[in-house]
């Protein structure tokens, strides 16, 4: 392997991968079969109108990214960001924060890989494999695919999601089709929102959860061809499509349960039990692409997270360990394995020693992971505004680089709030505390950092996505 300073391999994703990509790592059905009950026991019959104001929450942070992304395409994404705004000790407090956090979100989706693996195979063929070997089966295969090339994990990350989506729209067709008679606009429709603004606010922390990995394509940005013309774009139209798909299922699977809110709360899979009084024979249809939705967003998140551990390292705000690249492929593996592992040994310790089921496992991991994220999210939006009077004054523009983002900011408050407002059930009232501790780590840990490589500075964000250094 090289020692760590060398760029990954430039060109060879197009805008069109780098969507795929996105997608995939965001995975809708995963992301839908598990979370729409929360937002419906929370908003009501009018639950897509919480799944929209969500997309429009994203679009606000895509504009930021988009933003940073035309003008520093970077690895690093959010880390880079940050840092180049408010100096080196807040971007190495902001790698420690986001990675920890991936990480353990990325365990989520590793737990829910074995855990549907084994019910499909469980359903229909009658086969009882343990959900964990499983996961260690899929994390395996997504490790290696990642640390093959980044063209071929792009590639089946894309196939795996374009199969996915074929069979969503395949499933909601079918259930708006059986269910032609129901068909109203009432899950559009603002008075059908259970207790108003407090009903929204009680299911939109998920509903902002069912987003993340939006941001994948801005961490793909060394190895895309024209990175600030086609970033930015995927940002926008990656948020744009999920949205509306998310509104469509939503759609489809409120017609199918008549809009009766209350069978949906009651439902822990609301789209899988639609689809099975919809078209029983065709239930596989719904099972398959769960299978392909988990697998390609663990490919997505592996590719795209592990390479902000990468630049960290690259840049020195992480061990240089983590920086190098294989010489053949071009890859970040040790990234991409230690990120990977890490995930998956925290699944393991808490499936084998707590004994915890896999969809509890996914509940329990992706709150927590989210925690972290949502904040660097919001602190992000707050960067734009810095970054561009400190770099770019003469461009600085108030609507989008100061407007657009303070709103994000704002609104992103209400999901935080509702992640760590107390009075939440074990495990969930430790989480707040849990985030609270790790936030005073990587604090500490910029801190120190900055004091100790005065360097720093001039490192961080050294690396543009399309251009060569010259150190």
């Amino acid at each position: 392997m090289n020692r760590a300073g060398g760029h990954l391999r430039r060109n060879c994703l197009g805008l069109s991968q780098i969507i795929a990509s996105t997608l995939a790592n965001i995975a809708p059905a995963m992301s839908f079969y598990f979370g729409f009950a929360v937002i419906v026991a929370g908003a009501g019959v009018g639950a897509p109108l919480t799944i929209l104001l969500a997309m429009t929450v994203m679009l606000f942070l895509s504009n930021t990214l988009a933003e940073f992304s035309r003008y520093r395409p970077s690895t690093g994404s959010f880390v880079t960001f940050i840092g180049m705004s408010f100096g080196p000790a807040a971007g190495a407090a902001a790698s420690i924060l986001v990675i920890v956090g991936y990480c353990i979100v990325t365990a989520s989706v590793v737990a829910i890989s074995g855990g549907w693996a084994h019910s499909t195979l469980l359903l229909f063929a009658g086969t009882n494999v343990p959900w964990q070997v499983l996961s260690i089966v899929a994390t395996a295969i997504a490790g290696f695919l990642v640390a093959w090339g980044i063209s071929v994990s792009t590639t089946w990350a894309a196939i795996f999601f374009y199969f996915e989506l074929l069979l969503l729209l395949a499933g909601a067709a079918i259930m708006l089709l059986v269910n032609h008679g129901a068909i109203s606009w009432a899950p559009l429709l603002p008075s059908s929102l259970s207790g108003g603004l407090a009903g929204v606010g009680a299911g939109f922390p998920l509903a902002i959860y069912l987003f993340i990995g939006w941001e994948n394509s801005a961490m793909l940005a060394e190895e895309t061809v024209d990175p600030r013309r086609n970033v930015p774009r995927a940002l926008i139209a990656g948020t744009l499509v999920i949205g509306l798909l998310y509104v469509l299922l939503a759609y489809s699977t409120e017609i199918a349960f008549h809009d009766n809110a209350a069978a949906i709360g009651r439902s822990a899979i609301p789209f899988v039990d639609a689809f099975r009084t919809s078209a029983t024979g065709v239930l596989l249809l719904a099972y398959l692409a769960g299978l392909t939705s988990i697998f390609s967003s663990l490919i997505g998140a592996v590719n795209s997270q592990a390479r902000i551990l990468f630049s960290s390292g690259r840049e020195g705000l992480l061990p240089a360990l983590f920086g190098k690249i294989h010489p053949r492929y071009r890859t970040p593996q040790v990234a991409t394995w230690t990120f990977v592992l890490c995930a998956l040994v925290m699944v393991l310790v808490f499936g084998y020693a707590y004994s915890i089921d896999p969809v509890t496992l996914f509940g329990e991991a992706g709150t927590l992971g989210a925690i972290p994220i949502i904040l660097i999210y919001l602190l992000t939006n707050l960067a734009l505004p810095v970054y561009m009077f400190k770099h770019h004054r003469t461009d600085f523009r108030a609507p989008k680089h100061l407007i657009v983002p303070l709103l994000g900011s704002i609104l992103m408050l209400f999901p935080l709030y509702g992640l760590v407002e107390p009075g939440q059930s074990y495990p969930f009232s430790l989480y707040p505390y849990w985030a609270l501790a790790l936030l005073l780590l990587s604090v500490a840990y910029g801190a120190l950092l900055a004091r100790s490589a005065p360097d720093l500075v001039g490192r961080l964000g050294s690396y543009v996505a399309d251009e060569e250094r010259t150190d």
